[in-house]
C-alpha cells in the first residue's frame, strides 16, 4: 500500500481540475535510471491497466504497476512547498540510498531514504 498525505491529495485535486481531468487519478512508478538506480515517475492517468494495484486516499485514486508495486510498497507521498519551490516527496522506506540531484533512488533491504520529484 502506499500513502498520500492530506497536503498531496489537495494539491492533486488541484491539478486534476486545472488540467480538466478532474476524475483522473495518479499513476507512480519507478524506471531505471537516475545516479542510484531507479527513478520515480508520477502521471495522471484515466483508469487502471491490466495487473495494477489501485488504492484510494484521501479521495485520489493511485495506480501502480505490478513491476513498480515492489519497489513502492509503503512509500508516503507528500507535497513540500518552501523557498526552492514545490514540488511531490516520495519518502521510501524501500530505498537503500538517495540521490541528491534528481528524484532517483536505489533499493536496500532495511534502507530509509526520501527524494523529490515533479
Amino acid at each position: 500500500m502506499i500513502d498520500l498525505t492530506p497536503v498531496a491529495a489537495e494539491k492533486l485535486g488541484d491539478l486534476f481540475e486545472e488540467k480538466g481531468v478532474p476524475n483522473y487519478g495518479l499513476r507512480v512508478f519507478v524506471s531505471g535510471g537516475g545516479c542510484s538506480g531507479l527513478q520515480y515517475g508520477m502521471a495522471f492517468e484515466e483508469k487502471a491497466q491490466d495487473g495494477d494495484q489501485v488504492f484510494e486516499k484521501e479521495g485520489v485514486t493511485v495506480f501502480i504497476d505490478p513491476v513498480s508495486f515492489p519497489y513502492l510498497a509503503g512509500a508516503k507521498i507528500d507535497y513540500v512547498d518552501n523557498a526552492m519551490g514545490g514540488g511531490f516527496n516520495i519518502e521510501n522506506p524501500n530505498a537503500g540510498s538517495a540521490c541528491g540531484c534528481g528524484p532517483s533512488s536505489g533499493t536496500q533491504e532495511g534502507g530509509d531514504a526520501s527524494c523529490t520529484t515533479c
